[in-house]
């Protein structure tokens, strides 16, 4: 298994694929989603998922961002198609901020999608979501920066725009940065009857875990118990997240 960075994606392809799952990562993780989402990726892929991640640069810009995505994407779809030569059923699947540009992307443009999963959504404002910027306009009120849309034009777009019927919400636990229940009331309004939601175990950062390599010495220590422990909790929530996404992917709808 490796990666291959093609027009600006990146690339797993298994040797008979089922269907792509278009990958947009979290704001500040988003520029190497193969890295930092690498233990879910390849598991998708270990499952005959055709995996493309594409990287972006968080801005307050995120129409522009979603443009960006979408021709990056298309661009590395028409050379996927070629190799695998023929068309597969595309997903979207997103994190946190990746979730808003999937679902920009479905309401801006004309995109083929069979649905999209979306994790932890996050629809906040930019004093909420960037380190510092709540102190700083504490300082000067009067300094306007808000996201291009700003959260409630993007509640609205979604309303009344986007195309993708089909769709998951992920939601965890003990995320205090999700905001899937707004989103929810919107998508179940448009798309009742394929609409669904899955409250896990796990927090914000459970998409983003990997595979920790912890190696007890010559004799198991309580530092070696305690390091297994959280090994195992770890894997519990991520496993769990896998096999809800392969859940409902499969069977894939031809």
């Amino acid at each position: 298994m490796y990666w291959q960075e093609v027009a600006g994606n990146w690339f797993l392809v298994p040797p008979q694929p089922k269907a792509i799952v278009h990958f947009l990562g979290g704001a500040f993780v988003a520029a190497a989603p193969h890295v930092t989402y690498r233990w879910l990726l390849e598991n998708l892929y270990r499952h005959d998922y055709c995996v493309m991640a594409t990287p972006f640069i968080n801005t307050f810009d995120h129409r522009a961002i979603a443009q960006e995505v979408h021709v990056t994407f298309e661009q590395g779809l028409t050379y996927l198609r070629n190799q695998i030569g023929g068309y597969l059923p595309i997903y979207g699947l997103g994190h946190s901020m990746g979730c808003k540009v999937h679902l920009l992307m479905g309401s801006l443009f004309e995109i083929e999608r069979a649905g999209n999963m979306l994790m932890c959504f996050n629809n906040y404002p930019a004093r909420k979501s960037i380190p510092l910027l709540e102190q700083f306009i504490q300082f000067a009120p009067d300094f306007k920066l808000e996201f291009t849309p700003s959260p409630e034009e993007t509640l609205s777009l979604i309303r009344d725009r986007y195309c993708v019927r089909r769709n998951l919400l992920i939601k965890f636990r003990s995320d205090t940065l999700d905001q899937t229940y707004p989103l929810s009331d919107v998508l179940y309004e448009r798309f009742p009857q394929l609409t669904s939601i899955e409250i896990l175990r796990g927090s914000h950062t459970t998409p983003v875990a990997q595979d920790i390599q912890w190696e007890a010495g010559p004799s198991f220590s309580p530092l070696d118990a305690v390091g297994q422990l959280f090994k195992q909790e770890l894997y519990r929530d991520i496993g769990q997240l896998k096999q809800v996404i392969l859940r409902w992917l499969e069977p894939v709808p031809v």
